[in-house]
């Protein structure tokens, strides 16, 4: 009875928002021009709306009503290149020739990149054109008064304080992009079954030049337990994600069961009276709690207290990341991060904020973009400080895949590792290049699921396939991320049932003895303990 009364009151809730007519509108959005190619088309659209999903979680209506407008705009066109053009193109190629088939894509990109410059430098010549028209003669505005020059500079920066170094511009995506992503994972896939084998085995095989590794390693999960709002009632600001990782002894499915233990206790403390109710809010895009803090110390004290009360301790059953995102806290009117509301600090603050934090909570693993990528002398700085003791990781650095190479080497502050995202115009041969740099330069590479939904597990099968350290798929809810953990549990098992399933190693670099061989790595962590 309790649960007919449940069902009954999910399908009043389901009617009450209008579930049955807003899927059916959706769907026929995305069917109304019966495509030919029914799979490649929700293939596109469901690579593509990952790349258009970068938006502020508290944006305006005015703000996501122009991302959505963006965002089918650019389906619309991906899935055009794909009919019209890329169809053509890659019509009777061999599946299997990876490298071909992306450097076809590739010459293609270039060839819509060069175009769309060409058709904005035609427009921005009729437009000089007619403003030279209407233009009367220029006329030479006063100089500002002397006087107001010294009044901005005073009491704004010491001597002592370097100007920091201003944003770089962000490299925008063109219209379609998404296309190319989406052909070359869909040409991987095929070969894969062409073959008959699992992609990550393809993968790993288009890495290793075909040789077969006798044992892979699957990459440890970052899984998020917290987003914290940093415009929500709290004053903590530093803090974007909070994510759990467990120890290499346990298997992935043992370290998935105490991550879910963790948040279930999490959440009865959050509830509980006097333990703040006021922010636990719901669950975020990200698949995880949302919530907010007034410091960052009364966090981690209550994370501690969670896993107390379970037996376990930080450290030693499970280690923390956390993801800063330092490039949303810069108020560059004063030049200074926003770590808290109404507190302020320089970038050499900054990392000796980051020292005292690691000393105090050495259960902190891992730092994501404690810093701006701009900032090269402190991530520098820090590395040399912090790098032995836990992982500096470069995410906001790492967006532009195109930008990221030069000359075989990585266009990135020192750091331990970056997260690399696959979407818009990336290939599968980029991330095969990259992540091999990576490796020869001893960096760890985080596979990171982009912020939009897609249900599409590929994701994971490029993470094995690659050797990636790491992944990043968000929390333990919503589908399009359940399910990409449950694709990561059945690699896990067919490794094993295979017995090619290599056990996770965790080790620091020592940046200040970079001369030493591999071999003189540091490891930190304490032995494992038996679960």
């Amino acid at each position: 009875m309790q649960a007919d009364g449940r069902r009954r009151e999910a399908a009043e809730y389901c009617r009450g928002q209008r579930v049955p007519e807003r899927l059916e509108e959706a769907l026929n959005a995305v069917l109304a021009r019966r495509p030919a190619d029914l799979y490649g088309e929700l293939r596109i659209c469901s690579t593509v709306m990952p790349s258009y999903s970068e938006i502020p979680e508290n944006a305006s209506p005015e703000t996501i009503e122009a991302y959505e407008k963006e965002r089918d705009d650019s389906v619309n066109t991906a899935v055009e290149w794909v009919n019209e053009s890329l169809n053509t193109m890659l019509r009777d190629l061999d599946p299997t020739d990876q490298c071909q088939v992306d450097k076809m894509l590739g010459e293609y990109f270039t060839n819509k990149v060069e175009e769309k410059k060409k058709i904005e430098k035609q427009k921005e010549e009729e437009e000089e054109a007619e403003v030279t028209l209407a233009l009367t003669p220029p006329t030479t505005s006063p100089s500002p008064p002397p006087g107001k020059k010294k009044a901005a500079k005073a009491g704004t920066k010491s001597e002592a304080e370097r100007p920091i170094p201003p944003a770089e511009p962000a490299e925008p995506a063109l219209r379609g992009s998404s296309a190319i992503g989406g052909v070359s994972l869909a040409i991987a896939r095929a070969a894969a079954a062409i073959c008959h084998i699992p992609l990550y085995l393809h993968v790993a095989l288009l890495k290793h030049d075909q040789e077969s590794p006798e044992e892979m390693t699957l990459p440890l999960p970052m899984v998020t337990l917290l987003n914290c709002e940093k415009m929500s009632p709290s004053k903590l600001k530093l803090v974007k994600e909070v994510m759990l990782i467990p120890p290499v002894h346990l298997s992935l499915k043992q370290g998935i069961e105490r991550v879910l233990d963790i948040q279930k206790e999490m959440t009865s403390l959050l509830e509980f009276p006097g333990k703040m109710p006021q922010f636990l809010k719901r669950i975020s895009h990200l698949g995880c709690l949302t919530t907010g803090y007034d410091d960052l110390e009364q966090l981690l004290l209550l994370m501690q207290t969670a896993c107390n009360n379970l037996g376990l301790e930080l450290g030693a059953d499970m280690y923390l990341a956390i993801n800063c995102a330092a490039h949303e806290l810069m108020d560059y009117d004063k030049g200074k991060y926003e770590t808290l509301t109404g507190t302020f600090k320089s970038p050499d603050e900054m990392v000796a904020m980051y020292e005292e934090l690691i000393d105090k909570f050495p259960f902190i693993i891992a730092l994501i973009d404690p810093l701006r990528k701009e900032d090269r002398q402190q991530w520098s700085h820090m590395c040399c400080t912090l790098g032995s003791k836990c992982y500096l990781i470069a995410e906001d650095a790492a967006t532009c895949i195109s930008q990221l190479k030069i000359d075989q080497e990585i266009n990135t502050p020192m750091c331990s590792g970056v997260v690399l995202k696959y979407m818009n115009q990336t290939k599968v041969s980029d991330l095969i290049e990259l992540t091999g740099i990576l490796d020869g330069q001893r960096h760890i590479t985080i596979l990171g699921s982009p912020d939009g939904e897609s249900p599409d597990d590929s994701l994971v099968d490029l993470a094995v396939g690659l050797g990636a350290r790491f992944i990043k798929l968000g929390g333990l809810s919503r589908g399009e991320r359940v399910t990409k953990y449950n694709r990561l549990l059945a690699i896990e098992e067919e490794l094993a049932k295979n017995r090619t399933l290599r056990k996770a190693k965790l080790e620091f670099i020592a940046f200040a003895e970079e001369s030493q061989p591999e071999e003189q790595l540091s490891d930190v962590f304490p032995p494992p303990q038996q679960d």
